[in-house]
């Protein structure tokens, strides 16, 4: 015999009220704090609603589901990939890279005192989460003062790397106008691979000559990959 109330019940839809209290995010958080959270818990608080017959749970769980890097391909997803799941729209989307955003510019915060650089550890803490994802390789450098304290982290350009888009006017240009005593480079490559390329090894010594001559120090190239460096300094490549 069928139990109408049952089947009403699949009618209508799962919600995140269905669940008891103990397991519904917000209550969760509440109760035994933000850390308690798994990655799609944390995303329902931020999209608030579901949509459909989906919770906010489920949705978050389709947006973890995108890619198999879950959590990290968030990281850097643009709007429009968001909103390829369905359920999630401009506003829900807006919201993730928000939430997003906030917390890479807490992380990457330096606040008033200045991180001294004494090992390409200090480098990679700072700037791995937010360049180990990136889709196109991205150049920078951070300028040094004569303590090894960062003063500033600069873009310089954005795609593959060569002579051409990494010239050293536009390294030392920066370092220039603001006093710079030293700089270390830093690029990442999308492969997920550190290993420095012939192109890699060649500008880095070409940049190096060229701040011999000008009295700014090239003190290291630091290639990014995924959860892995190479630092040149270490590996006795300059």
């Amino acid at each position: 015999m069928i139990n109408l109330d049952e089947n009403l019940n699949l009618e209508k839809g799962y919600t995140i009220k269905d669940l008891p209290l103990s397991e519904r995010p917000r209550e969760k958080l509440e109760k035994y704090g933000v850390k308690s959270l798994s990655n799609a818990e944390l995303i329902a608080v931020i999209i608030r609603t579901g949509h459909g017959e989906d919770t906010a749970l489920d949705l978050a769980n389709k947006l973890l589901s995108i890619d198999r890097s879950g959590i990290s391909y968030l990281s850097h997803a643009e709007i429009a990939e968001l909103t390829q799941v369905k359920g999630i729209g401009l506003c829900k989307a807006a919201q993730i890279q928000a939430a997003i955003e906030l917390g890479k510019r807490i992380a990457g915060n330096m606040g008033d005192e200045k991180i001294k650089v004494d090992s390409p550890q200090v480098v990679v803490e700072l700037l791995m989460e937010d360049m180990r994802y990136l889709k196109k390789e991205y150049f920078k450098t951070l300028i040094l003062d004569t303590k090894n304290q960062i003063i500033s982290i600069e873009n310089i350009s954005v795609g593959n790397l060569n002579a051409s888009i990494v010239h050293p006017r536009e390294v030392f240009n920066i370092a220039i106008r603001k006093s710079a005593n030293a700089v270390i480079l830093v690029h990442n490559h999308p492969s997920g691979d550190p290993t420095p390329s012939t192109e890699d090894i060649n500008i880095t010594h070409r940049l190096i000559d060229a701040g011999n001559i000008i009295g700014i120090k090239v003190l290291d190239h630091i290639i990014i990959g995924d959860n892995k460096y190479i630092s040149f300094k270490q590996r006795n490549i300059i």
